[in-house]
């Protein structure tokens, strides 16, 4: 039983070592010139005008936390793809099923108002 997970295990090992290795040798042998401008907040080629004491909204998060949850159960539709031939109009109704409580939920949230951005 072992053995046959002895090459993902080796693998695994292998890859931690070598990226902490990396990580390493980056931060000793790299240049270390640090100045003012570097040290800016930068995002899509403009500084940013955040400030510390800047809070997100609450709607920020709600639509954050909405997008990953229903991008997680769209997910789930992609396994069932590659054997849909295979398991035949059963996981064809299920899978219908899934997505029209997928879909209720969302119109659900949208009705609530939680997407809209305030």
């Amino acid at each position: 039983m072992l053995k046959s997970y002895l090459p993902a295990l080796v693998f695994l090992l292998l890859g931690i070592g070598i990226g902490t290795l990396f990580t390493h040798a980056n931060s000793l042998l790299g240049p270390k010139r640090p100045s003012r401008v570097k040290s800016e907040p930068y995002e899509s080629g403009l500084p940013s005008d955040v400030k510390k004491s800047f809070r997100f909204g609450i709607s920020f998060y709600l639509i954050a936390m909405l997008f990953i949850l229903f991008d997680i159960e769209v997910v789930f539709l992609y396994p069932v793809a590659p054997q849909l031939e295979l398991l035949g109009v059963f996981a064809l109704v299920e899978t219908g099923v899934f997505v029209f409580l997928l879909l209720v939920a969302f119109v659900f949230v949208w009705r609530r108002g939680a997407l809209e951005w305030k």
